[in-house]
């Protein structure tokens, strides 16, 4: 999955799981960083762009 092919609003799955337990994570604002939600605990991380493309293992709802 290479850059941009992840959109606003989108469900990825990251590497790693959240400590709460879940691995499902919402884009909620896109930008120089890049906001993701977790859909566990509501708890949101802001990343660059890059370390996002880094983190993420790939996209389980598309919305675009």
């Amino acid at each position: 999955m290479g850059e941009g092919a992840y959109v606003l609003n989108d469900v990825v799955e990251m590497k790693k799981p959240h400590p709460c337990g879940e691995n499902r994570w919402k884009i909620i604002r896109m930008g120089m960083d890049i906001r993701i939600k977790c859909l566990g605990c509501d708890h949101s991380v802001m990343l660059p762009r890059k370390e996002f493309a880094k983190k993420m293992k790939r996209v389980i709802e598309h919305h675009g």
